[in-house]
């Protein structure tokens, strides 16, 4: 299909050239897409190269895998900004936990001992969190991320996941009660929140 006739199309039938591996039907949702693509990243990671990596990333994702966008589930566009809003979260943790780990190695290397206890219940705690996060529901979690992570108001979330203002306010709430009756049930050995 030559690009000319691809600037017509509607972003489903894009997906559907892309599907059938025609590159001239990504370049034109790339051309259609990238700054309301680069636009999120950037509000998210801080970074204008990260939030370009992140951009790459949503694409080639794009590319790879275009059955994973479902029309009946909201526009190309908001399926694009929620792959570029986890991709950015991602980035933005590995960047964070990479700097975790070097700083603590340079800590260590020029500081006393850690305290050892202190440092196991802080990963421990870390892994409970997660898993914490991991237990909600997805459109839990989508929502919290973007309204925490992403620091998106309410509205904000619910016109980028294409769903009502109420819904979305709704699944926010739900999803923190059962992070916060997650998090209090933690335990181990007889240690709390309370402690070290």
């Amino acid at each position: 299909m030559e690009r000319s006739c691809l600037e017509s199309v509607s972003d489903t039938e894009l997906v559907v050239a892309i599907a059938e591996r025609t590159p001239q039907a990504l370049e034109t949702a790339y051309r259609r897409h990238s700054s309301a693509v680069l636009g999120v990243a950037r509000r998210m990671t801080f970074d204008a190269a990260l939030a370009e990596e992140v951009v790459q990333e949503v694409f080639v994702r794009l590319w790879r895998a275009p059955e994973r966008f479902d029309a009946r589930r909201g526009s190309l566009r908001a399926y694009l900004l929620i792959d570029a809003r986890a991709r950015a979260i991602e980035t933005v943790r590995s960047n964070q936990a990479r700097r975790g780990r070097e700083e603590r190695s340079a800590r260590r290397e020029r500081d006393a001992p850690e305290d050892v206890e202190r440092e196991a219940w802080e990963l421990l705690l870390a892994d409970h969190l997660r898993d914490a996060l991991e237990s909600l529901t997805e459109g839990e979690r989508v929502a919290i991320e973007l309204a925490y992570y992403g620091g998106y108001t309410y509205r904000q979330v619910a016109s980028m996941l294409g769903q009502p203002e109420g819904t979305v306010k709704s699944r926010i709430r739900t999803g923190l009660l059962r992070l916060r009756d997650r998090l209090l049930a933690f335990d181990i050995g007889g240690a709390s929140w309370d402690a070290p």
